[in-house]
């Protein structure tokens, strides 16, 4: 693999106060569905939205679908209980030939957050995205999620960029 990601996987695993139990990353399967539910659900609410059950399964299915261009995910799993996941997709760019990552979900339980679940988290997905050869990675956070963006601030460069989308 990837010397350097072997390396910052290593260290952000190594970073934080993780309690005795260890902490592993791992692609989401199919009998993750209630955990993985479970934590979506939470992460929904940290946005004060709410989504369609059937959002849940469509966005599970495609989560596993394997398809080209398909979001992926992965779980942190804290000794046996899962604590936080991530979804990203890899898509082209018209100004690069490589493919590019977009992080869209990241999210940790509460009672795990500065543990280092993010950062393990993140680590992960550069590491699918060197092995995918796209080197980029970027990601969107709201403004005021201070918590989020003290780790960003350590793992990522921030952007001069503003989102913009079509009023509904």
């Amino acid at each position: 693999g990837n010397k350097s990601a072997d390396r910052e996987m290593e260290q952000c695993f190594m970073a934080g106060p993780v309690q005795a139990e260890s902490l592993t990353i791992r692609p989401i399967e199919q009998g993750d569905r209630p955990e993985w539910g479970r934590l979506w659900q939470g992460y929904i609410q940290f946005y004060k939205s709410t989504l369609a059950d059937e959002m849940y399964d469509i966005a599970f299915d495609r989560l596993l679908s394997g398809n080209e261009g398909e979001f992926r995910g992965f779980l942190a799993i804290l000794g046996d209980r899962p604590v936080g996941l991530v979804h990203f997709l890899f898509h082209r760019h018209g100004w690069k030939v490589e493919p590019v990552c977009y992080l869209q979900d990241l999210y940790a339980d509460p009672d795990v957050r500065g543990q280092g679940i993010g950062a393990a988290l993140i680590t992960a997905v550069y590491a699918a995205a060197d092995e995918a050869g796209a080197p980029t990675v970027y990601w969107m956070t709201q403004e005021g999620n201070s918590q989020a963006r003290k780790l960003y601030d350590q793992i990522a460069e921030p952007t001069d960029f503003i989102k913009y989308q079509r009023a509904s």
